[in-house]
């Protein structure tokens, strides 16, 4: 029923697929009177950890434009929806060209605060690596960096079509919509820029994450370290007195016992407080408001 409302529509073959299969690889694409799009709207399901991506194709003809969504929903070019209700008089068909491009450039635009709140989610992982590094934080920014990735693998082929298609002579696009399509080129580019920068935030997570977990096994290290420079003189002494040699005149002292204990606890006192004046005590792990 679909391809016989495009065939009375006389919407060409070759872009009848464009229209109803999903998915599609972005493109912009143009034959003869006809040009053709395909985006996908993107958005967060819940939080910027899960992105979610819908097919929108649009297909431009003389006095005809039609698009198809794979899923629409509320705000499916609702801005759109009522400005052309109220328009006095209404869109005619060299209004078309314009009403792509504003499809096109609110597609695009969504993006935009999209990489805000990735930018954003990024910022708060980088403080939490920094003071308590967990093995989940380094699994959000990889998930942050897959959808990242995914971003720029939707747009990527609109860097070097749009260019193509601005070269060539559209007879249904306009001045105006040309230069619609200009700005969508610069937007694209803008967008890659973004997504650059993000995905170096990403690497900045990974490294905050490494050192904070690099310095805690040192402190770990330096730790095991004090108390083994503390116990090893006392090691020493305990085994030098636990010989069965019967010629050790400190065996039938009185106070012999109490000495040793007295010597030991003096000499953990004074490396105590040795390592203490040299920093060794210091916590670089210590949690920073």
């Amino acid at each position: 029923m679909t391809h016989a409302l495009l065939n009375t529509l006389e919407v060409p073959e070759a872009f009848q697929p464009l229209l109803l299969e999903t998915p599609q690889a972005t493109r912009v694409d143009s034959l003869g009177d006809v040009i053709a799009v395909v985006l996908h709207r993107l958005r967060f399901s819940r939080d910027p950890l899960e992105l979610e991506s819908d097919q929108v194709s649009m297909v431009l003809m003389r006095n005809l434009l039609i698009s198809i969504e794979e899923a629409p929903g509320q705000t499916s070019f609702d801005s759109l929806l009522e400005w052309l209700q109220n328009k006095k008089p209404a869109a005619a068909g060299e209004d078309l060209d314009d009403l792509l491009h504003y499809m096109v450039d609110n597609l695009l635009d969504g993006i935009f605060p999209m990489l805000e709140q990735m930018a954003n989610r990024l910022d708060d992982l980088e403080e939490a690596a920094l003071r308590d590094p967990k093995p989940r934080i380094l699994g959000k920014a990889y998930q942050l960096r897959n959808n990242l990735r995914r971003i720029r693998q939707q747009l990527w082929p609109l860097r070097h079509q749009t260019l193509l298609f601005l070269r060539q002579n559209q007879p249904v696009m306009g001045p105006e919509g040309l230069q619609g399509f200009r700005e969508m080129a610069q937007n694209v580019e803008q967008i890659f820029e973004s997504c650059e920068i993000l995905r170096h935030q990403c690497d900045a997570v990974t490294e905050a994450h490494m050192a904070s977990t690099g310095n805690r096994m040192n402190q770990v290290m330096k730790t095991l370290t004090i108390v083994s420079t503390i116990f090893a003189p006392l090691t020493f002494i305990a085994g030098i007195y636990g010989m069965n040699f019967k010629n050790m005149p400190e065996l039938d002292w009185h106070y012999g016992y109490l000495a040793a204990l007295l010597l030991m606890g003096m000499i953990a006192t004074i490396q105590t407080i040795w390592l203490r004046k040299r920093g060794w005590f210091e916590d670089w792990t210590a949690t920073r408001r």
